[in-house]
């Protein structure tokens, strides 16, 4: 069952992370159903090559989960304080990854609240990819967990397919290369669905 579901995630980046989209993320108690994600590819070797990736500029000690297969957590730090989380994605050796961005709590709502002290309201939990770290209780310890064992205790769940027609596309966030990608993809009907923030230091976007 667990190798059928990391099937699933084998495949190219902007695949991988549509179909994570409804899934349902697991930290002991605490359930966040995925809204919104971005794709990120590898090295310039790879079938995906994308300068914006922990993975573009080839394997490091930090990005070496993002070569392995598809499925397994990978977690970092931003500005050195946010817990940023990850599921890879793609076949055995070729890295790509999907940023969890926001998510809605279904599950142990006390828990993330007890968390997220200063979210407003619910929607607010687990929007943004720190805040979603942080209501999860995720730490850098839990780097590399294979997220479809049932023993492990971070665990993905997907759901159903969601129908391209409910799901938005536009560029990612914050990135200052490769910023025009249309690689972050997201549910519209949420509302713990993030803004979109153009990093000052990409190049100005081509009007056609």
């Amino acid at each position: 069952m667990a190798a059928v579901c990391a099937d699933e995630l084998a495949v190219e980046p902007p695949v991988a992370a549509r179909r994570l989209l409804g899934a349902t993320l697991w930290s002991g108690a605490v359930g966040v159903r995925i809204v919104e994600v971005e794709a990120y590819g590898g090295d310039p070797a790879g079938p995906w090559p994308d300068t914006a990736s922990h993975s573009g500029r080839g394997r490091t000690k930090r990005n070496m989960v993002m070569f392995g297969p598809a499925g397994v957590l990978y977690v970092y730090l931003s500005y050195g304080m946010h817990t940023c989380i990850n599921v890879t994605s793609g076949p055995d050796g070729i890295a790509s990854a999907a940023l969890i961005r926001s998510g809605e709590v279904v599950a142990g709502l006390d828990e993330a609240r007890a968390r997220r002290r200063t979210a407003r309201t619910e929607a607010d939990l687990a929007r943004g990819p720190g805040n979603l770290g942080s209501a999860l209780g995720i730490t850098l310890s839990d780097y590399g967990t294979a997220l479809f064992e049932p023993s492990s205790s971070i665990r993905l769940e997907l759901g159903r397919p969601i129908a391209a027609k409910q799901i938005a596309s536009g560029p990612r966030v914050g990135v200052s290369t490769a910023a025009d990608l249309p690689w972050r993809f997201w549910l519209p009907s949420s509302p713990a669905v993030s803004t979109y923030r153009r990093s000052p230091r990409a190049p100005r976007a081509e009007v056609s």
